[in-house]
């Protein structure tokens, strides 16, 4: 049993430490830089690119997040306190006068549920963030490692420190998180905006025909002239891997000059010819292959509804904080920021150059960069600029695993998983061994992701591995060009599987409003039973597609089934264990009698 005198959790963050937890977890100014290279390269290795979709596919799942929130914000109103949805499960039944019943297996498939979003999700972004470091060291260090594509175990290595040195800042307590999490978000807004004005404003001062920087990824440099190329369409290079100019009548470099084609002579997605193609749908199986990907750089506006037992006001500051978050980091910034990345391509960086780079947005940076500051100086704006994303990959780390601990203390507060879990540090009030344990299996997980993270439609040529830097850091762990392409991409079979989790939680929840508000006298149709019945309906289209677009040939196949399948083990795995757990502790599935329970008035 939980010892009654041991450390509670004190009541110190107001509106803003909520809302900036929240927004630090979505981290626009992480995601733009991490997740292009995900969303560009969805898809089929030789079959049309989703990508065209991409701006769309973010607003239909900012669409069923919105809803999700509305149900979050209204539900965290009824029960504030430690657990999010874990703990707004089991109020939510016992609140009833026939199925309190439900309320321990409601609760615990919730609480679950939610693990494999929480206790994933960090593992994506430790993953990301050693992908992050390997371009950034690449760049750096071109003789060390491929800043395109660094090697899987250089990433996996950074992955793992990182993974520890985050949870080390989360074991120090809330008021440091939060410290961490503002500064980060004043920084990352600012840059993003830096970089998407200069997007449009490269885009705008170059129409077709005029003089551009055409875009070396091998080099990653920018040059003036147009490339030569051999018989097979490679390019000609110098004994320093310098691409040759193509040289012309008079014997001088062909002037590289600017276009926006919409595909190649193979049908291969490379541009959006005007504003109105970034935001079309195109395709609307591209849109919800994309949307399944979006997911992951939108969640985590419920993360404050786990910090119920940290609010000074938690009723009336945590609804707020949930949508405000939503509004600033996804309607504003994200949709922002999306639109101007996908508006700048054009022919001297095409969709398929960021398909076979490790950080498309930091080459477009080198590009606007050097149009600002002069050929050659794009990198000190780039560097610039990555600095704010590692900022902010500290915050969103950060606050994924602050609250995927809290989901874990509060189960194990209940004793629903191992009690010690369920354990305050006496200092810091953190639940320090929730949060090691899950430093443990983000590192884990991490190394996964990283693994393949080149896999299927982001396969380098042979080329391009041939070109890179012999070493254990930088070479291993690349194949040929056929094999990577015929393995599944690691990187998004994880994502996917934490979107998967996420789809489960943000799904059940809004079921939740539903039912908590179900004989209250105060519903109201719209909040209370419209928009969370959307959002459910939206979650469950999304986890439908997982298992339908497969079979329906409508993207990607090996990464959607791998998520499924590690879903199915780790739901099997719950069946089983709850069981089991119940048996020894001599707990009922489903309660004979209501537990004392002070109802607010209906």
């Amino acid at each position: 049993m939980a010892d009654p005198k041991a450390p509670t959790m004190q009541a110190t963050l107001g509106l803003t430490g909520l809302t900036a937890n929240a927004m630090a977890l979505i981290a626009p100014g992480a995601f733009l830089w991490l997740t292009f290279y995900i969303q560009a390269t969805t898809g089929v290795a030789g079959q049309p690119s989703t990508a065209p979709a991409m701006w769309i596919g973010i607003f239909a799942a900012l669409l069923l997040c919105l809803a999700t929130a509305v149900a979050y914000a209204e539900i965290s109103k009824l029960y504030p306190g430690t657990g999010s949805s874990y703990y707004y499960a089991e109020q939510a039944m016992l609140s009833k006068d026939k199925a309190f019943k439900y309320a321990r297996i409601s609760k615990f498939i919730v609480g679950w549920g939610s693990h494999l979003y929480y206790w994933v999700y960090p593992g994506v972004m430790v993953a990301v963030t050693g992908i992050f470091v390997g371009y950034v060291v690449g760049f750096l260090y071109p003789s060390f490692l491929s800043g395109s594509n660094p090697g899987p175990v250089f990433t996996s290595l950074v992955a793992v420190v990182f993974s520890f040195f985050v949870a080390w800042i989360a074991t120090r307590g809330a008021g440091a998180s939060t410290a961490v999490n503002i500064a980060v978000n004043i920084v990352q807004i600012s840059a993003l905006i830096v970089f998407s004005v200069l997007c449009l404003g490269y885009r705008a001062s170059h129409p077709t025909g005029a003089p551009a920087f055409q875009y070396d990824g091998q080099t990653m440099a920018t040059y003036t002239y147009q490339f030569a190329t051999a018989k097979d369409g490679s390019i000609i290079r110098n004994a320093a891997g310098v691409p040759q100019p193509l040289l012309g009548k008079d014997g001088k470099p062909v002037p590289f000059t600017i276009s926006y084609p919409t595909t190649d002579s193979s049908g291969n997605f490379l541009t959006h010819p005007d504003a109105a193609s970034v935001v079309g749908v195109h395709r609307f199986s591209w849109m919800f292959i994309q949307a399944t990907v979006a997911i992951l750089i939108l969640v985590g506006f419920e993360s404050v509804t786990s910090m119920g037992g940290e609010a000074k006001n938690p009723t009336k500051h945590i609804p707020i904080a949930v949508i405000a978050s939503l509004l600033i980091q996804g309607l504003f910034c994200y949709l922002f920021e999306y639109f101007c990345a996908n508006y700048f391509l054009n022919s001297g960086y095409t969709m398929q150059s960021a398909a076979s780079s490790a950080a498309p947005i930091g080459d477009m940076m080198i590009i606007v960069g050097d149009a600002l500051l002069g050929q050659g100086h794009g990198k000190y704006f780039m560097l610039a600029e990555a600095l704010t994303v590692f900022l902010a990959l500290i915050g969103t780390t950060l606050s994924c695993m602050n609250t995927g601990a809290r989901v874990t203390y509060a189960m194990g507060k209940d004793e629903e998983v191992p009690e010690h879990f369920g354990m305050l540090h006496t200092k810091s009030l953190t639940p320090r061994r929730a949060i090691w344990t899950l430093a443990g299996i983000s590192a884990v997980i991490g190394v996964v992701a990283a693994s393949l993270a080149f896999g299927d439609a982001g396969a380098p040529s042979d080329a391009a591995i041939a070109a890179l830097p012999h070493g254990i850091f930088s070479s291993f762990g690349y194949p040929s060009h056929a094999t990577l392409a015929a393995l599944p991409n690691s990187l998004l079979a994880i994502t996917l599987t934490s979107n998967f989790g996420t789809f489960i939680l943000y799904g059940l929840s809004c079921l939740l409003c539903i039912i908590a508000y179900s004989e209250r006298h105060d519903k109201k149709i719209v909040v209370h039973y419209l928009i969370p019945g959307f959002g459910l309906l939206a979650n469950l289209t999304c986890m439908a597609f997982y298992l339908a677009g497969p079979f329906f040939n409508l993207g990607t196949k090996m990464e959607p089934l791998t998520a499924l399948g590690i879903a199915a083990a780790w739901g099997l795995y719950g069946v089983f264990y709850f069981l089991r757990s119940s048996k020894a502790k001599g707990k009922t599935v489903l309660l004979e009698s209501n537990p004392a329970f002070n109802r607010q008035s209906i």
